[in-house]
């Protein structure tokens, strides 16, 4: 698939350069906008499949992300908007296919992950349930909604999605009782690449709010409730409600949505506030609901740092301020300082190594437009000289990377440059209501 007309992008790097006086991230902008077009765009088998990078699959989470910088050019683009439109009605039939996969293949050619204990089809790439996989194509769909007007895709297929959806995470309240999801990888390469407790994952309670087996990182959780995972469920299960109600008139959808958001965010309240000796009131990452949390944060989102940019929570309420001070110390213990970057890892990649999504989330969340500045400056300057972003980097070299292609990266740089010269989803929403 191809995108013929260029001119937004021409357009918006120029006004970057102007704006912000360098040629280097007007540079690195288009590279990147480009390299989406160019690279990650495929024909699928019901719209558009995007691929991740450097594996040839489609992750749910990384194809809505990809999508996100285009969303503020598409009002008078059609090529733009028929390029959303048919990511949006390709991840929906994979959601049909298998609401718990979170990768998939373009065609059923059993290419992937198909030796896992797990329910595999071929199509599916990997079968790693994470919340954040429904949660963003339902984002997308209501973004590109609220921007163009356009409903052609909210389609039967739209709605049954979306019922399998509140399915799954009605059934994942109860993940123990209730669902039949299991996920094993025999001789994994790490600890984190399958589920304990014969693939069901560590023992939960009742919480209200919706199990996951794994983070986006693809690491499997400690403990099953992942709470930033948990607010994103939240936000777009009201842009469900507003959907039920706007366009497909599914009053039951409606109320079934609304009724699952309330009880995941009086889970929230109840079972993922933890007071801190140094911090005061701040959320955990992960909780079982049963005493036990994990006091971290992890590069990849939903993060807790980035509660602000997914709409959770505003970014100077005193908890989540208070929870960025933690993320962004030493006692976080994936937070990284190095000569010449510090920020968020993971430990999904090598100990000590940051993610330049760790910093773009820094810039897009944070209130003071240098510390945004900062942020674009700092990846720029640690790119290896790609002119483009990599998974993450060693903060002491940045020429020691993991992933030389990864789509989602830049993705986020090009979202914090806009955002920065005043470009934003939000904004454009704002100003369109």
């Amino acid at each position: 698939m191809n995108i013929e007309n260029r001119e937004f992008i021409q357009q918006c790097c120029e006004q970057v350069r102007q704006q912000m006086g360098s040629n280097t991230i007007a540079a690195t902008l288009r590279h990147a906008l480009t390299n989406t077009l160019d690279t990650t765009l495929q024909r699928g088998d019901r719209g558009v499949f995007v691929i991740t990078g450097d594996i040839p699959a489609m992750w749910l989470r990384d194809s809505a992300c990809q999508m996100r910088p285009y969303l503020l050019f598409c009002q008078q683009h059609p090529e733009l908007q028929a390029m959303i439109a048919g990511v949006i009605q390709q991840q929906m039939h994979f959601i049909t296919l298998d609401p718990y996969a979170n990768a998939f293949n373009r065609y059923p050619d059993s290419t992937g992950h198909q030796s896992d204990l797990t329910h595999m089809q071929p199509q599916i790439w990997e079968r790693k349930y994470e919340v954040d996989s429904l949660c963003y194509p339902l984002q997308l769909a209501w973004l590109f909604w609220k921007i163009t007007g356009i409903t052609s895709y909210f389609t039967d297929t739209f709605t049954r999605a979306c019922s399998l959806v509140l399915n799954q995470w009605e059934i994942e309240q109860h993940h123990h009782s209730r669902s039949p999801y299991r996920f094993e990888r025999p001789h994994p390469p790490a600890p984190t690449d399958t589920l304990g407790y014969e693939g069901k994952g560590a023992p939960v309670s009742y919480t209200g709010m919706t199990w996951s087996g794994f983070r986006p990182s693809d690491d499997a959780c400690d403990w099953g409730y992942l709470v930033p995972a948990n607010f994103f469920a939240s936000v777009v299960l009201g842009y469900l409600a507003e959907i039920a109600r706007e366009v497909l008139n599914n009053r039951r959808l409606e109320r079934r949505a609304t009724a699952l958001k309330s009880a995941i965010e009086e889970g929230i309240e109840k079972h993922a506030v933890v007071r801190h000796p140094d911090y005061g009131e701040i959320y955990c990452y992960e909780t079982d609901g049963a005493g036990h949390y994990l006091l971290m944060d992890d590069a990849n989102v939903p993060s807790l740092l980035s509660l602000p940019l997914l709409g959770a929570i505003a970014n100077d309420h005193p908890r989540y301020l208070n929870t960025r001070r933690f993320i962004l110390s030493g006692d976080n213990p994936y937070f990284h300082r190095g000569r010449f970057a510090q920020g968020v890892g993971s430990p999904h990649t090598p100990s000590g190594f940051i993610w330049p999504i760790a910093l773009a989330v820094q810039g897009l969340t944070a209130r003071d437009p240098a510390e945004k500045l900062a942020m674009i400056q700092m990846m720029t300057a640690t790119d290896a000289g790609s002119g483009l972003m990599h998974e993450s980097f060693d903060p002491d070299n940045p020429a020691r990377f993991t992933r030389p292609w990864f789509s989602w990266a830049n993705a986020m740089f090009c979202e914090l440059v806009l955002d920065y010269c005043g470009l934003s989803v939000s904004k454009l929403i704002a100003n369109k209501e």
